[in-house]
């Protein structure tokens, strides 16, 4: 650090300093109003944030909890970025993806996202896209050494590489001016496909690629490690990035031994992560990825001007909601940001309609637009690691590589990612993962906003043509709204069958001012599994209002000393009205016994297993 002299210019001198423990004293008095009684680190650890990995997000950062020197973009370990002037000079590579099957449609598609802000194109080729036979269709106009063309061809990457090298010689392009990415990527096909019978010819064939790559092509690379299929099978940050480290260094392995060195090996690779919502999860991935790669580059001997991890950012699939997705626009640009903020090469921006199938020429311009504001307007790239030296983001930059490591370390013990794939050390780990991350989203603690939380069951549905049917047989693909996309779509079966949704009838009880809280939480809760919810009409008898209602379900609202008073004889009235269901918002407490004894059996408050309970409901009321 650089002492500067004083000049009496000296900033907040008339401030004493403030030392940690005043922090937490103050924290202390201000929790104790609440009813916690807490001191110390307690204090701190009652505004902490479980994170995935074991990770913690804490209320206050020092400098005293600082990472190690993360030094000089350029340089390894990169944690600053792996260029010297970062994304500075030009910004992220836009990259746009077309998974259309027509090669017509992909053509006009691509032309005019080139043509407006993309800098790149991302193609599938092969069973899930254009025909390999037709890529010089798709790609007419494309000048093949201005805008690099990254295929995605699955099991195909063969055929489709001599088809992209027979168009550079077609079009007359020079090999030193070729761009492009072959997208091979046998162990991601194998991690999707569930298929290894032919991985070890595959990586051969692949090795071979990038060696033809290294020697004739050099702006062409031919290996991506996607970490897509783990994300997408639901992977923590950690273990995408884990699963993404041991593929590389299968790659590099298998690279080497078909002649590389260890420097051209390591510039035929790219890797592919996940940009979620979450943005500073997402800038401290791509910094730790950037980190531990340069660490296997520093123990394979690779020089530092070949070790820099080149990195392609993708909007997270798993993000994606079916239901209300224009919020996916909203998704789609924080993740954009912590993308380009944690120093990604390459960005694609998926379009806010990629869950509901092939995008139309609104949501494909919202996609690479995001990326134009962010460069062009807020000048996001011309700040180099603009995170770094966040206390907060270096601290946790720095434990999401060490779990991140460890789970690499467990990968290669099981005998690298091929054989940790087949034996199932990866799809249970990832499994379990995922499996708690469910509870998260069913008990609302994890909020989907559009889905669990504020649906609009009046919208109307946005229709997309199909997408062309993916590989799958592997690793399983998940989705955070895929729980309650079911409960919606019984709900859609149901109003399609009888022409209503199912509806449940909200007993407001007291005044407006002691059960419109409840009532609205309930209404957003029932929602959230497709239900309808009729509120009771003021100064109506109870059963007269129930009975117009149609429903066969009641939610009894208001506050617990409402609740008290009236509840039970309110439950009676109703259950003699014809009511074959009551729940209550809020939690029983001492009065569980006697509110279950009057038919109540369900409570509905901020933290109960949602799912569950509007499975349960639809059950009731005998939706299909």
């Amino acid at each position: 650090m650089t002492v500067l002299p004083d000049d009496g210019l000296s900033l907040a001198a008339e401030f004493p300093d403030a030392p940690r423990k005043q922090w937490q004293s103050l924290v202390e008095g201000v929790l104790r109003k609440s009813g916690a009684d807490v001191s110390g680190t307690a204090a701190e650890d009652a505004l902490s944030t479980e994170l995935e990995d074991g990770l913690t997000t804490r209320p206050l950062y020092t400098a005293e909890d600082g990472a190690a020197d993360p030094g000089y973009p350029g340089f390894p370990p990169f944690l600053r970025g792996g260029g010297a002037a970062g994304t500075a000079v030009s910004g992220w590579d836009v990259r746009q993806r077309h998974t259309h099957p027509d090669a017509k449609r992909s053509n006009e598609a691509l032309l005019a996202d080139l043509e407006n802000g993309a800098t790149s194109v991302w193609l599938t080729v092969g069973e899930s896209g254009v025909p390999v036979a037709e890529l010089p269709e798709v790609l007419d106009g494309v000048y093949l050494d201005l805008a690099p063309v990254v295929l995605e061809p699955g099991a195909d990457f063969e055929p489709a590489a001599r088809e992209l090298f027979r168009l550079y010689d077609d079009r007359g392009v020079a090999p030193q001016a070729a761009l492009g990415h072959l997208g091979a990527d046998p162990l991601g096909l194998f991690a999707r496909t569930g298929e290894d019978e032919d991985l070890a010819r595959r990586s051969a064939a692949a090795a071979a690629l990038a060696g033809r790559c290294d020697h004739n092509y050099p702006g062409v690379r031919a290996l991506v490690a996607d970490a897509l299929p783990y994300h997408e099978a639901g992977a923590s940050p950690a273990e995408e990035l884990g699963c993404a480290l041991a593929t590389g260094v299968a790659y590099l392995r298998a690279m080497t031994e078909a002649g590389l060195s260890a420097d051209a090996a390591c510039g035929q690779l790219e890797f592919r992560y996940a940009a979620t919502a979450d943005q500073f999860l997402t800038i401290a991935k791509l910094r730790a990825a950037r980190r531990l790669w340069a660490r296997v580059a520093e123990v394979c001997g690779v020089s530092p001007a070949a070790a820099a991890q080149r990195q392609h950012a993708v909007t997270s699939p798993v993000m994606m909601t079916r239901r209300d997705p224009w919020v996916n626009m909203l998704r789609t640009t924080v993740a954009t940001l912590g993308a380009g903020v944690g120093g990604a090469d390459a960005v694609t921006v998926l379009p806010f309609d990629s869950a509901l199938g092939l995008p139309d020429v609104f949501a494909r311009r919202i996609a690479r637009n995001t990326s134009s504001i962010l460069l062009e307007e807020s000048h996001l790239a011309q700040v180099i690691d603009p995170a770094g030296g966040s206390w907060y983001v270096e601290r946790l930059t720095d434990e999401l590589a060490r779990a991140a490591w460890a789970w690499f370390q467990r990968i290669e013990r099981a005998g690298g990612q091929a054989a940790a794939l087949r034996s199932g050390v990866i799809a249970e780990r990832i499994g379990g993962t995922w499996q708690r991350r469910s509870e998260e989203l069913a008990h609302r603690r994890e909020p989907v906003t559009g889905v669990s939380e504020f649906p609009f069951l009046a919208e109307q549905p946005v229709e997309r043509e199909p997408a062309p049917a993916r590989s799958t047989g592997g690793l399983p693909v998940v989705r955070r709204d895929e729980a309650y996309e079911a409960l919606r779509s019984r709900s859609d079966a149901h109003l399609t069958a009888t022409g209503a949704r199912p509806r449940v009838f909200l007993a407001n009880l007291g005044s407006p001012a002691a059960y419109t809280a409840r009532a609205t939480f309930a209404a957003n809760f029932f929602q959230a599994g497709g239900i309808e919810a009729v509120p009771a009409e003021d100064g109506r008898p109870l059963a007269e209002s129930f009975a117009a209602s149609g429903a066969t379900a009641v939610c009894l609202c208001s506050s617990d000393a409402v609740y008290a008073e009236q509840a039970e004889k309110a439950a009676a009235e109703l259950r003699a009205a014809g009511a074959t269901r009551l729940h209550l918002a809020g939690r029983p407490g001492e009065k569980r016994e006697a509110y279950e004894a009057a038919g109540i059996g369900a409570f509905l408050y901020a933290g109960a297993d949602a799912v569950a309970a509007l499975t349960a409901a639809l059950d009731d009321m005998g939706v299909a």
